[in-house]
């Protein structure tokens, strides 16, 4: 087929204006393509040409037409009318209709929108700009309905199936089942995808749409779990690229609800603003304490040290399109070969950081937008920051906290090519030890430039709590505070600083009586850390000489070896997931008896829980399509995963049958809400002895996540051989708040009185039938909660290896008596601080507290 050129014609009366007019940089970047806009003078919108009806947005204020020569045309009427859910719109044609030049397609009531919405400007954009260009075009003047607006050309070497019609495109429509829709990390992985068939792959969600092979155009969308998209490929291998694509994007991706870290202050950190614009100074409270979000926890007195990040100059005017190519290409790879360098060591949450950057600096996008920029002879420079910059304003305006603060990566990136293509070094504040930085906002980069040595820990006046930097600072175990807000400003350098990042604060120039305090505090953190490190391989006995098995969650041969090394008496449980996920098909028999058997013999002998998958809700595997679903967290996950696919259970139960020798591991089934479950697993694990030749009994035991669970533990006591609480889901389901969601992370509190009392009921239900109840969430590593766990009758405490050596010293340091005495008073408080403070007040008498 022949692509000849087009004509448009203008669908509204009105002002047409360039697209840099639009107030939206998804439309004045020209991330959806290249166009025109119309402030409108008339109240209906018409076809500026031959053609069919692509889409009409459910909320009638955009469609798009496929011109009869295959480009696709793009009319949104308004900015941020999608809110509006259709008033003011009068729709006149529908999906697959044949529409001729000047025909109605919407109507507009102009009164009612030029009130309620941002703007009535109107662009015009074509969508497949991989196959027309614009070689003429009017603008800057009033225009009527048919007069001339543009004419396109076809680009020569265009793939035919690329603009030549729906004939030669491949189309399907899906519906998102990722828990907080297609972000950072699930957008690189479809980039990923993406960019291994030679069609050209896009996503669609209504009018808007993005290059499958763009992370940062991915994110653009804004699409969220629940959301109906559209798959389009033209090329060699379109179908082939659809359908692995819509399992890879329905498969889940592994993608799960990040949980927010525990804060004991209510204050929540705010949407990021431009990075130009930092907060409004403030005054220093009187008091001089600051007040943030916890970003990671800990303790530190230190210096101020204030991180001023100078504003990168870059030239406008270019020296020429071919000289400016080859430095943008040069300093893509100089921070490529740095990425890719820092990435060689540090921990898992350092190197995903790291691979989402370098995604990121591959984006065909962001590449695409500068080198448009550079041909119309701007510098290098230039045209990178505004191509970056176009993505920044459009991630900063979706009203997503978590898309937001993915904002400072993109920034990162910036800075970092800016800085390659002057040649200059990134220069960080000096450190001396025990620093505290200081800073409006602190880059990834920049964190992981400081001298872990020097850095005593950071406070910023804005960011947010799942930012990377926090993820970062956790990960290296730097105290960390966000969104403290303008105030910041006015600490001076060299001033006295106390940073408590568990309290959410930040004390400036304490007085002596208050530095005496932290530094006592700090030294008996020290202290306790050091002697509890030391004894870490001694029993956990209390001082009326109970004996309470304190052991470690593992997930790895690496973790199970951390377990040993801080005097873990065994793993309360083995996450089997590591094996599951992030792959295309599930692990067999073998692998997993393999892996089980290395982790065996990493715990040298130890007893090792492992629990069966646990799969869905927050937690996908490609080959598990699991349908979407309104709630996740109350669908198909845990058991009910394993018994909706029984081989897959059957084949994990036997390889764990095959684990030597024979007795050093137990089974253990999450999320039971029933006996029946249980039953059922016990029947596939009868089923797989039999197969195995094996007589022996192997223990089953049973999670206690659900309060159906709890409140029947002694039905299921009769037949589990153990119960183990797992308080992160509990939880959220005693307090019905959703663990993901950072705006409760204030009141997710797993010592809440009603969570209390579901292990109370636990442990009495167990009791009846002489079953052990051990702890392996959350709550078995917070040391405020363990006398009161003691109290009501946990035997076996799973914790993060790093924190076993300090619950075993907790536990040496309690009577059992005191305890059972404590949590009684624990069970009548009224809410999670109440609890805590009770614990707190404890610590010098008989109960032998140690407060942490």
């Amino acid at each position: 087929m022949q692509m000849s050129a087009l004509v448009l014609t203008a669908p509204l009366q009105g002002w047409v204006s360039a697209l840099e007019e639009a107030p939206d940089a998804v439309f004045a970047e020209r991330m959806l393509g290249d166009g025109l806009a119309i402030d409108p003078l008339g109240s209906t919108l018409h076809a500026p040409c031959d053609g069919s009806v692509v889409s009409v947005h459910r909320a009638r204020h955009a469609v798009t037409l496929r011109a009869t020569n295959g480009a696709e045309i793009l009319m949104h009427v308004g900015l941020e009318t999608v809110a509006l859910n259709g008033e003011g719109f009068e729709v006149f044609v529908e999906e697959g209709q044949t529409v001729k030049a000047g025909d109605r397609l919407i109507g507009l009531d102009l009164d009612l929108l030029a009130q309620r919405a941002r703007s009535l400007i109107t662009p015009v954009v074509i969508t497949n700009g991989e196959a027309f260009q614009i070689v003429r075009r009017d603008q800057d003047r009033q225009i009527g309905v048919g007069q001339f607006l543009m004419e396109l050309s076809p680009i020569a070497g265009a793939s035919r199936a690329a603009a030549s019609g729906a004939a030669d495109q491949i189309t399907r429509q899906i519906i998102v089942p990722l828990a907080h829709g297609i972000h950072a990390r699930p957008a690189a992985r479809i980039a990923q995808m993406a960019k291994t068939f030679a069609s050209d792959l896009t996503l669609a969600t209504g009018p808007r749409r993005a290059n499958a092979r763009s992370p940062v155009g991915l994110m653009s969308l804004a699409i969220r779990h629940g959301d109906t998209i559209q798959l389009l490929a033209s090329g060699p291998d379109a179908q082939a690229a659809v359908t692995a694509l819509a399992e890879l994007i329905e498969g889940g991706m592994g993608e799960g609800a990040p949980v927010a870290a525990k804060t004991s202050s209510t204050k929540t950190a705010p949407t990021k603003t431009e990075p130009s614009e930092p907060p409004p100074p403030a005054p220093l409270p009187r008091d001089g304490v600051l007040k943030g979000v916890p970003a990671a926890p800990g303790l530190a007195i230190g210096k101020a040290v204030r991180l001023s990040t100078a504003e990168i100059v870059v030239r406008e005017a270019g020296e020429g399109v071919a000289h400016e190519e080859a430095a943008l290409a040069v300093a893509l790879e100089t921070v490529r070969a740095r990425i890719g360098k820092a990435a060689e060591t540090g921990d898992k949450a350092r190197k995903a950081i790291l691979a989402a950057h370098q995604a990121f600096l591959d984006d065909p996008e962001l590449y695409a937008g500068a080198h448009r920029l550079i041909a119309e002879g701007k510098s290098a420079g230039f045209a990178w920051r505004r191509a970056v910059g176009g993505y920044v304003q459009a991630l900063q305006a979706l009203g997503d906290r978590r898309m937001a603060e993915r904002v400072d990566d993109l920034i990162d990136l910036e800075r970092q090519v800016l800085r390659a293509l002057s040649g200059e070094e990134e220069t960080g504040a000096a450190l001396a030890p025990g620093s505290i930085l200081l800073a409006d906002e602190l880059l990834p980069s920049q964190l992981m430039g400081a001298d872990p040595a020097a850095l005593a820990g950071f406070a910023t006046a804005r960011g947010g709590p799942t930012s990377h930097v926090a993820i970062l600072a956790a990960a290296m175990g730097v105290p960390a505070l966000v969104a403290v807000g303008g105030a910041l400003s006015k600490v001076k350098d060299g001033a006295t600083l106390i940073l408590d990042a568990d309290a959410g604060t930040l004390r400036v120039a304490p007085d002596a009586k208050a530095l005496e305090a932290a530094q006592t505090a700090l030294a008996q953190r020290q202290q306790r850390k050091a002697a509890a490190k030391a004894a870490a391989h001694e029993p956990a006995v209390t001082r009326d000489g109970v004996r309470i098995e304190v052991f470690a969650n593992t997930g790895s041969v690496a973790d199970a070896q951390a377990a040993v090394a801080n005097g873990a008496e065994g793993s309360g449980l083995l996450r089997t997931e590591f094996l599951f996920l992030d792959r295309e098909t599930p692990p067999d028999e073998d692998e997993q008896a393999r892996q089980y058997q290395a982790i065996a013999e990493a715990l040298d002998g130890r007893p090792l829980i492992i629990r069966t998958l646990d799969v869905g809700g927050d937690k996908a595997a490609p080959y598990l399509p699991i349908p979407a679903e309104e709630n996740p967290a109350l669908g198909l996950r845990g058991v009910r995963v394993s018994l909706w696919r029984p081989h897959l259970l059957k084949a994990q139960l036997r390889a764990i049958l095959r684990v030597e020798p024979r007795g050093q591991c137990k089974i253990m089934v999450p999320m039971v809400a029933s006996l029946d479950e249980l039953r059922a697993v016990r029947a596939v694990l009868e089923e797989a002895k039999r197969e195995l030749g094996i007589t022996d009994r192997v223990q089953l035991g049973v999670m206690i996540e659900t309060p159906a669970a709890a409140v029947t533990a002694d039905l299921l006591a009769a037949e589990a051989d153990f119960l183990s609480i797992g308080t992160n889901d509990l939880t959220q389901y005693v307090l019905a708040m959703d663990r993901g969601n950072p705006e409760l992370a204030a009141g997710i509190d797993a010592l809440h009185p009603a969570v209390l009392r579901m292990i109370d009921q636990t442990c009495q239900g167990a009791a009846r039938h002489h079953r052990w109840v051990g702890v392996c969430g959350g709550l078995a590593s917070d040391l405020d909660a363990t006398p009161i766990l003691l109290g009501l009758g946990v035997a076996e405490l799973s914790t993060t290896a790093s924190i076993a050596p300090d619950v075993k010293a907790r536990v040496r340091a309690l009577s059992l008596e005191a305890c059972r005495a404590l949590a009684a008073q624990a069970l009548e408080q009224t809410s999670p601080q109440a609890v805590r403070a009770l614990v707190q007040g404890q610590t010098n008498t008989p109960l032998g507290g140690l407060n942490p």
